[in-house]
C-alpha cells in the first residue's frame, strides 16, 4: 500500500527482571524475625545477577527457614526434615544448568540433617547453601538446638542446656573438598547481600552461616551480639567479602584474612573470644561433583535404556 514495503518483523527486548519477578507468596514469619532480612538480600542478589526465575530453585526442608521456597517466584521443593541437601544434590545432578539454592536451619542441617550436611560439603556441587541459625528449634516452639548456648533455658531443658553447642564453622571446615566457608549476620544489610552474592557467584557449594534473630524463642541467641558488636570480628582481604564504611562503622574490630588459608580459617573458627564475619575459606580448585556426575546427560531415553540393557545382559547367563 501506498508503494511502500510492509515490515511485520517484531523488535523482541531483552527480558529485564525487577525483585517482582523473583516474589512469592507473602511471608508469615514472626514480625521482627531475621529471616526476612535473608529473603530480602536474597532476592536481590538474584535481581542483580539477573538470573531467570525458571532457571533457579530453591530447595528447603523443615523449620522456620525450610518456608523460604513458598516466598520465592522460581521453582521449589519442600522436602522433609533435614533432607534438603540431598533433594538439592538429586536436582543438580540430573539439571546442572539450573541455579540451585538451599534454606536449612541449625536443627534442620545439624541434627537430623548431620549426615547429608557432611556429605554434601564433600560433593561440592555448584549451589548456596543459606543456614538460618538463631539457636532453638523455633517452629516447634522452643526445644534446645544442636547450636543452642550452654545454660540457655528451652522447653527441653527448662533449667538451661547441658551440652556445649555443636560449632558449625569447625565442623564444616573439617570435611575433605569443602570449598567456601561464610559466616555473617542477618541484621547487617550490606553485609549480608555482599556474603550470599558472593556465594553465589562462586562455583562449588558455598555454606552460609547466617546468626539469625529470633526475638520470640530465642532472643538471648543474637541480643549480645547486637549490644556488643565489638565480640564481633570482620574478615577482609581483598579475595574477602567487600565491606564498605557503613559496615565498618557498625563492627570496628577487623582483621586481614586470606581465605586461601584455611589454618587461619580453622584458628578464628575456634576461637571463643571473637565471632569472625566474612569469609573464613574459599578453595575454587576443589573437584565439583557434578561434572563427573553430569556425564552421559546428553544420551536419549532410548540410549540410556540400551545402556542399561547391555549392563544388565553381562550378568546374565
Amino acid at each position: 500500500m501506498f508503494g511502500l514495503k510492509a515490515d511485520w518483523s517484531l523488535e523482541v527486548f531483552e527480558r529485564y527482571f525487577t525483585l517482582g519477578d523473583y516474589a512469592g507468596g507473602e511471608a508469615r514469619w514472626c514480625p521482627g524475625c531475621g529471616d526476612f532480612a535473608v529473603l530480602n538480600a536474597t532476592h536481590r542478589v538474584l535481581r542483580d545477577a539477573q538470573m531467570p526465575p525458571e532457571k533457579s530453585v530453591f530447595v528447603s526442608g523443615i523449620g522456620c527457614s525450610s518456608r523460604m521456597p513458598h516466598y520465592v517466584g522460581t521453582y521449589g521443593f519442600h522436602g522433609l526434615h533435614g533432607r534438603a541437601l540431598p533433594i538439592a544434590n538429586g536436582v543438580k545432578s540430573r539439571r546442572p544448568d539450573l541455579d540451585v539454592w538451599v534454606a536449612t536451619g541449625d536443627g534442620d542441617c545439624f541434627s537430623i540433617g548431620a549426615g547429608p550436611w557432611i556429605h554434601a560439603m564433600r560433593l561440592n556441587m555448584d549451589m548456596v547453601v543459606l543456614i538460618f541459625d538463631n539457636g532453638i528449634y523455633g517452629l516447634t516452639k522452643k526445644q534446645t538446638s544442636p547450636t543452642t548456648p550452654t545454660g540457655m533455658k528451652t522447653n527441653t531443658h527448662p533449667r538451661g542446656a547441658l551440652l556445649p553447642p555443636l560449632n558449625p564453622l569447625t565442623t564444616t571446615l573439617s570435611i575433605s573438598n569443602v570449598s567456601f566457608v561464610a559466616q555473617v549476620p542477618d541484621w547487617n544489610p550490606p553485609m549480608l547481600y555482599e556474603t550470599i552474592k558472593a556465594a553465589h557467584q562462586h562455583r562449588g557449594t558455598s555454606f552460609v552461616r547466617i546468626l539469625q534473630r529470633c526475638p520470640v524463642f530465642s532472643d538471648e541467641f543474637c541480643k549480645p551480639m547486637q549490644e556488643n558488636p565489638e565480640q564481633m570480628l570482620v574478615l577482609t582481604h581483598e579475595n574477602g567479602i567487600p565491606m564498605d564504611d557503613s559496615v565498618l562503622r557498625v563492627f570496628k574490630e577487623t582483621q586481614e584474612h586470606d581465605p586461601a588459608d584455611w589454618l587461619g580459617a580453622m584458628a578464628l573458627a575456634h576461637d571463643t573470644t571473637r565471632i569472625p564475619l566474612g569469609l573464613l575459606y574459599r578453595n575454587p580448585d576443589a573437584v565439583v561433583y557434578e561434572d563427573l556426575s553430569a556425564q552421559g546427560l546428553e544420551k536419549t531415553n532410548e540410549e540410556k535404556l540400551a545402556a542399561i540393557d547391555k549392563a544388565i545382559d553381562a550378568f546374565s547367563i
